[in-house]
């Protein structure tokens, strides 16, 4: 259960004039130190923007066309009714290393994510569609992989599968993507340079990429890095809040641009994990369906769209945003804000008020925690209306801004948390 929340402004980019010369450095930040350099185990933004930018994928979902598109495949065929699907691999490719990428390499990504001490959200995306997969090579420009049960969509799985080599050692560090890494600083920058074996060109037959290095630095305070774009110290600045881009528009009207609605949203669920280190009687609260829909109906999201977001937004419908065309359902419509309709559904989930506040069958008073990455504004502000609204039907919400590390640890590790905004 989600506020869903779909915005126009987090997908917007600030972006100075770029050329298509060659050369130059593009320079921006990230709120956060990537946790690890191994595509496999990136599941929070910083290490997932590394990914993108040195990994090289079998197939790549085109997110403005909405298109998938041949990478380090050059063609593929779906057989079996989901349950297998062959790739014809690129040839001459090679590692940045110098060294050639094959077959070897897909098989042994392939065998690495079906290991189960191996704890990545990509893994579990290709575990929990297919369940058993393993890759086979074809001759030397071909693989095949074959899953035990059929797969809706089997080709968008690989979109994040960056394809690392095979062999052992340091060569192992060796990428496929357009930029590889070159020097890292904790909490301070990420500089990436061009990978000199990258494969792709444009349509003139010019080498890709254009850029000699991307230089990431390190900044979780937004109102600094803002600060520095403005200064042209930084070239982009992702994911603007609305208060910032009106201010960029009214400076600068030429420096930004309202990109439309993002795939990104911002959700609030519950930890419905059966082990999770809090008491089990909020646990069966949140396993409730009544509860969560109840909590959803107490939820004003047409005033955070107003006030938080400034109108760059609107309340989602769905799991799925309307830009993103391929899985929206648009006969769904967004959950109207419905206090009395909250207080019922509470009501025949056993719930009572007392006073102001909610009690629970055993008369146990209803509150938990909710956690959100530290330095948002747009977080902060969401996460005080959230208060203010649950009160209105008895429940206290406590919450509680948190270091981004720490909360992507507690979300994807420990489990010590209640609930989250993100």
């Amino acid at each position: 259960m989600g506020i869903g929340l779909r915005t126009s402004v987090l997908a917007l980019a600030a972006v100075a004039c770029v050329s298509a010369q060659s050369g130059g450095e593009l320079r921006f930040c990230l709120g956060a130190d990537p946790k690890t350099f191994d595509p496999l185990l990136a599941e929070e933004e910083p290490s997932d923007a590394i990914r993108f930018l040195t990994g090289g994928v079998l197939i790549r979902f085109n997110r403005q066309s909405q298109q998938l598109e041949p990478e380090l495949a050059a063609a593929w065929t779906v057989r079996d009714q989901g349950k297998r699907i062959d790739f014809v691999l690129r040839r001459n490719v090679r590692f940045s290393d110098g060294m050639p990428f094959g077959p070897a390499d897909v098989v042994a990504v392939i065998r690495r994510i079906m290991d189960p001490n191996l704890h990545s959200g990509i893994a579990d995306s290709f575990r929990s569609a297919g369940g058993d997969i393993r890759g086979e090579s074809s001759g030397p420009n071909g693989v095949s992989m074959f899953f035990s049960a059929p797969v809706a969509g089997l080709e968008l799985l690989f979109d994040q599968l960056a394809i690392s080599s095979s062999r052992a050692g340091p060569t192992r560090n060796a990428v496929l993507g357009p930029f590889m890494l070159a020097e890292h600083k904790g909490g301070q920058y990420v500089l990436l340079r061009r990978n000199p074996y990258y494969w792709k060109t444009d349509s003139n037959g010019k080498k890709l990429p254009y850029l000699d290095s991307v230089r990431i630095d390190i900044q979780a305070n937004r109102e600094i890095e803002l600060l520095r774009f403005r200064r042209r110290e930084l070239q982009l600045f992702d994911k603007l809040e609305p208060e910032a881009y009106q201010r960029l528009k009214k400076e600068a009207p030429s420096t930004v641009r309202n990109a439309g609605p993002s795939l990104d949203a911002e959700f609030f669920w519950f930890n419905q994990t059966p082990d999770a280190p809090f008491p089990s009687y909020k646990r069966r609260w949140m396993q409730s369906k009544l509860f969560r829909r109840a909590v959803s109906a107490g939820i004003n999201r047409d005033d955070i769209v107003r006030l938080v977001y400034r109108g760059y937004a609107h309340p989602a419908a769905g799991p799925a945003s309307p830009a993103n065309r391929i899985w929206v359902n648009s006969k769904l419509t967004p959950q109207r804000y419905d206090p009395q309709l909250a207080r019922r559904l509470l009501q025949e989930d056993g719930f009572r008020l007392d006073g102001e506040q909610l009690r629970d069958r055993e008369g146990r008073a209803v509150e938990f925690s909710l956690i959100t990455n530290a330095g948002s504004n747009t977080r902060t502000q969401i996460g005080t209306m959230l208060q203010q609204d649950l009160k209105k039907i008895g429940i206290r919400l406590n919450f509680t801004p948190i270091e981004f590390q720490s909360l992507i640890e507690r979300i994807t590790r420990t489990q010590q948390y209640e609930a989250c905004l993100l």
